[in-house]
């Protein structure tokens, strides 16, 4: 694996202040989190993925650790990454978080255990998953929202389902925010099916299409 210089990682990381962690919304930071260490490094990402890499020999045929005195730079580099972001991880939770994963040593540790904590073992977070998409499945806009807020709730029960690894595709999503629609929308749902590949239709499209017609039966009244 190709590491980056030591100055050079540490400018990467000092670019910008990590996602902040306080113990609540925790898919939200996750995501944040997640994108943030892949953006300085894609060798960061893969310290939380599958642990740092340490240093070994061939000692008749076979691998085994590397005494330090016999690192070299490539070997200093590689498991310094670690130790990068186990403390990126640290300064970017309160006291009481970081009371929590203190004793880690390895970036993997600290994650896999904020994620047992906050989103429970396979079994709590199947239930969780299970919760959501009861939610995602039966989710309308209310009588008195405007687009943007139901999209909001839309979001959040989407984000929450990514965070806990249960995605769907941009035409799913699509489909569903136009079968949420009440009856007064009917007019403008079949325009956009008739006029509208929904395969192929951006999330993004479609919410500016809606928006837009909002505020032109809003004028009308």
């Amino acid at each position: 694996m190709a590491i980056p210089s030591s100055s050079s990682q540490a400018e990467n990381f000092s670019k910008h202040r990590a996602p902040f962690f306080t113990g609540t919304d925790y898919p939200y930071w996750k995501t944040r989190m997640t994108w943030y260490l892949q953006s300085t490094d894609l060798d960061v990402w893969d310290v939380i993925e599958d642990g740092p890499t340490f240093p070994t020999k061939l000692v008749d045929g076979v691998l085994v650790p590397k005494p330090k005195q016999e690192w070299n730079e490539l070997d200093r580099r590689n498991f310094q990454l670690n130790v990068k972001v186990v403390f990126t991880l640290q300064c970017a939770m309160d006291r009481n978080e970081y009371n929590r994963i203190c004793q880690c040593k390895l970036a993997k540790e600290i994650w896999r255990l904020l994620e047992i904590t906050h989103e429970g073992t396979n079994q709590v977070k199947e239930s969780k998953i299970n919760l959501l998409v009861h939610n995602y499945e039966l989710f309308s806009m209310k009588e008195t929202e405007t687009i943007v807020e139901m999209i909001t709730r839309f979001t959040d029960i989407v984000n929450g389902l990514e965070a806990l690894g249960k995605t769907y595709k941009e035409s799913e999503k699509v489909m569903k925010i136009l079968r949420s629609l009440p009856s007064k929308w009917h007019t403008k749902v079949t325009a956009i099916q008739e006029a509208k590949d929904l395969t192929k239709l951006p999330m993004e499209e479609l919410i500016g299409s809606l928006m837009t017609y909002e505020i032109n039966s809003t004028k009308k009244l």
